[in-house]
């Protein structure tokens, strides 16, 4: 098969998946969006919508339920739930079970696959990831809760913050220490993960009041002598820090493919609006004042999805991609966030009403500009990596 067919083959690929989640995600309209926006409700109708239609296995093996396929395909997807008004809280319920459960399927055991992914795939369980600590932030090295070996398992005590989907999940990972950090050779050292049962009555789960993506919540915890078995131990004892890094990439670039989404679909209401909205006696769409703007954020929309098509290509083709995933996070936050503010000064008035729905846009792509890596270390690992300057931190 030459290089042609290839080609061909994949853009006929993506164009289906195109095809096919756009006909589940057009069935949840505005007013279902915004409505979970006010009640905070978790998006379980859109869930299982996806579920059923085989979209929450699209980077699982194939062996569990799921499809097998790639970054890009999977980029394609998130691209595209994130594209038709639900923002972030539409693709935070997919996103959680793309790559986050990752660690299970590079370092479980058969066992543990056979088991987990399939209810993962059918939308059986759902996952909250126990990671970031208060006291640590980004410095993942330096988290303190702490998995005690006991007879049989680990006996659990610590605390957590920003644990999405903790209200409704019914598994957690969890990142917790079996070596104290001061009694490692490496900071990197002594980190094991688990997977596990998100046990109530031993782990307290406290929502987060916060600026968006309300509909999928985000929780500080608090566990208090969680005993998990040896069978939910991911990989060996010690070594779990290595294993998230397989999901870091591939998560920069599908929080990039979002940002975009959200920021196009915010930039397509806009040039809608002002198409249609007269003011002295002209549409304002007529004015270059409005014109220009909105045709500047067009332009870094497009250049920041090229970035991610180009970091997801070279995932799937096995090459090296730290910077172009860090670039395409980076990029893509920064026009989606841009694109968004635009379409609510071009609405004026009406931007600042819930009614218009770019308010909430604005709201919801904000967070890609923070999580899951800050613009500020994303700077500092392009300078250190790829410029060759002194480690600033």
């Amino acid at each position: 098969m030459d290089l042609k067919q290839l080609i061909e083959e994949r853009d006929e690929t993506l164009a289906a998946i195109r095809e096919g989640v756009r006909s589940v995600v057009t069935k949840f309209d505005d007013e279902y969006w915004l409505a979970r926006d006010d009640d905070g409700v978790f998006p379980r109708e859109f869930h299982r919508a996806m579920a059923d239609a085989g979209w929450l296995g699209i980077t699982m093996p194939e062996e569990y339920g799921g499809s097998g396929l790639g970054v890009t395909e999977a980029m394609v997807m998130m691209h595209e739930v994130s594209s038709h008004g639900g923002g972030m809280a539409a693709a935070s319920t997919v996103h959680i079970n793309l790559f986050g459960p990752h660690p299970v399927v590079v370092k479980g055991t058969e066992e543990q696959k056979r088991e987990w992914i399939p209810r993962l795939v059918a939308g059986e369980d759902q996952v909250a990831f126990g990671f970031t600590e208060p006291d640590a932030g980004l410095d993942t090295t330096r988290i303190k809760t702490f998995a005690e070996k006991v007879p049989g398992g680990y006996r659990v005590n610590g605390q957590k913050v920003w644990t999405s989907t903790g209200q409704v999940a019914s598994k957690i990972m969890l990142l917790t220490r079996t070596t104290k950090y001061e009694d490692c050779a490496r900071k990197t050292d002594g980190i094991t993960i688990f997977y596990t049962d998100l046990d109530r009555a031993h782990i307290e789960v406290q929502r987060i009041p916060k600026m968006g993506r309300k509909a999928v919540d985000s929780n500080a915890i608090f566990i208090e002598d969680l005993f998990i078995p040896d069978e939910h131990r991911i990989g060996e004892e010690g070594k779990g820090f290595s294993y998230i890094l397989h999901s870091l990439n591939p998560e920069r670039i599908l929080v990039g493919a979002e940002a975009v989404g959200i920021g196009q679909d915010g930039l397509r209401r806009a040039a809608k609006y002002a198409g249609e909205r007269v003011v002295f006696g002209r549409k304002i769409g007529q004015n270059q004042g409005i014109q220009h703007p909105l045709a500047e954020k067009w332009m870094y929309l497009e250049s920041a999805w090229l970035m991610c098509c180009r970091a997801a290509e070279l995932y799937d083709a096995g090459k090296p991609c730290g910077a172009e995933a860090n670039a395409a996070k980076f990029l893509s936050a920064r026009a989606g966030h841009d694109a968004c503010l635009q379409a609510v000064l071009t609405h004026g008035g009406f931007g600042y009403a819930k009614e218009y729905h770019v308010e909430r846009l604005l709201r919801e792509v904000t967070v890609t500009r923070i999580a899951p890596v800050t613009e500020q270390l994303i700077q500092s690992f392009i300078a250190e990596k790829v410029l060759d300057l002194p480690k600033s931190y």
